[in-house]
């Protein structure tokens, strides 16, 4: 009797242990995979390939007919930054996209897209999803800018192909690796590297630490050697979606001023000279603590409130230990960026160039801007820039379309000088002959 109830005891202990204690596979990598899979995505695009002028003026010519441009499917991965549908991708997987179709991890059907934003600098594109009236999306959660430990376990995930979510493990092995292909270093700096398998059709998926938070983006694997992966680092991609999301990015109105911090406090760290947020009263250092009556959770959804429905909002800020009631009048970016505002500052007038145009010469869609009239007496006459004359650069950068090179301008004093990288078109019977140059033209 005994020894059965010995039995029985040690029966019924063993039956409790496996009743509360934790199951050993669920460490922190699930934990992480699970609360961040549902924010990862599938990016199918579809896009119409521009045909060569020249292969087509001889099939015109020499009777082979006109052909349609063809059709290009490609797919990559994209994480969800924002509960109302926002998608953080690399721009590379969505360049020339003329339709964007994205697949969540818990939908079998896709969600039309629409890209709001880039920064081909940064290799970063934004994604509005046009879901359903109302609806939500999981969205993960951004790390700290500095918060990366060498060594600290990372996983990187994506939807590759629409087959599902991805994920792989491995360490953060740098925090500063600078990159290259073919020889020459990759831009932008400063990538994170990762043994964690970074597998084609995870570009644009999140790397993320035992936490579940976003420290980085997948961007590229070394081809040369094995188990080596690139990311955009999280202090780089917050520094460019201040940008990507603000008003002027995707809503065409100016506000002026340039907000950082993923979490509270929100912090100004720039106010454009003559802005909306200038004349409001804001400046630099002002901790803003709701707009529209909302408290401030994340640049996100401030620039969210501040782009939605009426042009006038409302502010708190905190400016030392006084908290400060302030209006901004949001502005037309077009009615501000027009040709009028470029003659004034440099003498020029401009306009996007075509697609065409771009093709022949082999440059992005962010690429180039038309010089269609001169200023007699000038500055930019008086530079050497002439009508005809094709702005690919300013200042080493992209000029984007005339409200982007417009707001670059209004950050310089008369008198500054800006750098325009030119290229000029001459024709010489049938050929066209380019030719690249610079112009230091002083601001008005």
């Amino acid at each position: 009797m005994e020894w059965t109830a010995g039995l029985v005891l040690v029966c019924g202990l063993s039956e409790a242990w496996g009743a509360v204690s934790p199951d050993v596979r669920r460490d922190a990598t699930v934990a992480a995979v699970d609360l961040v899979l549902p924010s990862v995505v599938n990016i199918g695009t579809l896009s119409a390939e521009r045909a060569d002028p020249y292969e087509q003026m001889l099939r015109e010519f020499f009777g082979y007919g006109r052909r349609a441009p063809d059709t290009v499917y490609s797919s990559g991965s994209g994480v969800v930054i924002d509960e109302e549908g926002w998608v953080l991708t690399n721009f590379h997987v969505v360049r020339e996209a003329a339709r964007v179709q994205v697949t969540l991890a818990e939908a079998a059907d896709p969600v039309e897209g629409e890209v709001v934003s880039i920064s081909e600098a940064n290799d970063l594109a934004l994604i509005r999803l046009k879901g359903k009236s109302g609806q939500r999306f999981r969205a993960v959660v951004f790390a700290a800018d500095e918060d990366l430990l060498l060594g600290e376990t990372v996983l990187a995930l994506g939807n590759p192909y629409g087959l599902g979510g991805s994920v792989s493990r491995g360490i953060l092995s740098s925090k500063t690796r600078r990159a290259e292909r073919d020889g020459e270093p990759m831009e932008p700096e400063d990538w994170l590297q990762t043994d964690a398998s970074i597998n084609p059709g995870n570009s644009g998926g999140p790397l993320v630490n035992l936490r579940g938070e976003l420290i980085g983006l997948n961007v590229a694997i070394l081809a040369r050697a094995q188990g080596i992966g690139f990311a955009i680092p999280i202090k780089r991609i917050h520094a460019a979606l201040a940008e990507m999301c603000s008003p002027e990015a995707t809503s065409g109105l100016w506000f002026g001023g340039t907000v950082r911090g993923s979490r509270p406090p929100l912090i100004l760290t720039e106010i454009q000279r003559g802005s909306p947020a200038e004349t409001a009263g804001l400046e630099p250092g002002d901790e803003i603590l709701s707009v529209n009556d909302r408290p401030t959770q994340s640049f996100l959804q401030f620039y969210r409130e501040l782009g939605r429905g009426s042009k006038t909002a409302r502010l708190v800020v905190l400016r030392g230990d006084v908290r400060r009631e302030l209006k901004v009048a949001l502005l037309a970016q077009a009615a501000v960026f027009n040709t009028e505002y470029f003659r004034r500052r440099l003498g020029v007038s401009l306009e996007p160039v075509s697609d065409d145009v771009l093709a022949r010469l082999r440059m992005s869609r962010s690429g180039a801007l038309m010089v269609v009239g001169v200023d007699r007496g000038g500055p930019a006459e008086r530079a050497g820039v002439e009508k005809g004359h094709i702005v690919k650069a300013v200042d080493g950068q992209p000029p984007g379309d005339l409200t982007s090179l417009g707001r670059a301008l209004q950050r310089k004093r008369a008198g500054d000088t800006v750098t325009l990288s030119l290229i000029a078109a001459r024709r010489r019977g049938m050929l066209l002959q380019l030719s690249e140059g610079r112009a230091e033209v002083r601001l008005r």
